[in-house]
């Protein structure tokens, strides 16, 4: 059983978000520490990228602060490796395939398996093309994450078929961040899913509320939130970590 399976077994798992190198490499990884600590079943880092299509004004800033304080994928590489020893949940790098692209698979895959990362979410990897990445990530015990969103409909079997680690379900249209309402059927799209795969389904997109993470835990077998502990950051800066740390303790009390 990989260690991505491990994070839902007999559990809902709650999963975190974090930028790294937001505010800054060291407290950075304070705030991961902080975010297992709180019961995170499973971390997402965000890689810091000029061009995060997926993602909404919180986390779009975060990584616009990132780089402006010169964070590079070397850095973030340096960083979780220094983390390797203090971690007990899986990490899943969250990135576009354009620094994977550029740092060479083989490269990037091999420094994944190094410093302990067990999964990688690529939100602009087209699914037909997936293909050419998950051959070298396999290579390496890295997991590749796929989406599957509203718009999906009629590709959901084929997409969910070829899933592994976990499916990363998108709560609804448009880009990260906080809502106030999800709309989207989540049940009926599990159920879905459920026809050709029993592989775990998080959703994310949007959930930042204990009341939304109750109803979404009733209906999939994780809660992703990303945005709400992002803007944490973006308010407290170096002194986000106790706030991260209430804040998803509180989340994943509703998840339980």
């Amino acid at each position: 059983m990989s260690k991505i399976a491990e994070a839902f077994q007999d559990k809902k798992a709650f999963i975190t978000y974090l930028m790294a190198g937001d505010p800054n490499l060291d407290q950075s990884a304070e705030n991961i520490l902080a975010a297992q600590e709180a019961g995170a079943d499973l971390i997402e880092i965000g890689i810091p990228f000029s061009d995060p299509i997926a993602e909404g004004p919180v986390v779009e800033n975060a990584s616009v602060r990132a780089l402006s304080a010169g964070v590079r994928l070397n850095n973030v590489f340096d960083m979780v490796a220094d983390l390797k020893d203090k971690i007990h949940v899986p990490l899943v790098f969250m990135t576009y395939l354009n620094p994977v692209f550029v740092y060479g698979y083989d490269n990037f895959f091999a420094k994944c398996q190094e410093i302990g990362i067990s999964g990688i979410i690529i939100p602009d990897l087209p699914f037909e093309e997936q293909e050419e990445v998950k051959l070298v990530a396999s290579q390496y015990g890295i997991e590749v994450i796929t989406l599957i969103a509203p718009t999906s409909k009629k590709r959901i079997r084929a997409i969910a078929k070829e899933a592994e680690g976990f499916i990363y379900l998108v709560s609804s249209m448009g880009v990260t961040g906080v809502r106030s309402n999800i709309t989207t059927d989540i049940s009926a799209m599990v159920a879905e899913i459920r026809t050709v795969s029993d592989i775990p389904v998080a959703v994310g997109f949007g959930i930042n509320r204990p009341s939304q993470v109750k109803d979404i835990a009733a209906k999939a077998d994780g809660v992703i939130v990303g945005s709400g502990i992002v803007r944490l950051v973006e308010t407290h800066g170096e002194k986000a970590k106790p706030y991260i740390y209430d804040y998803i303790h509180e989340m994943q009390a509703a998840l339980r």
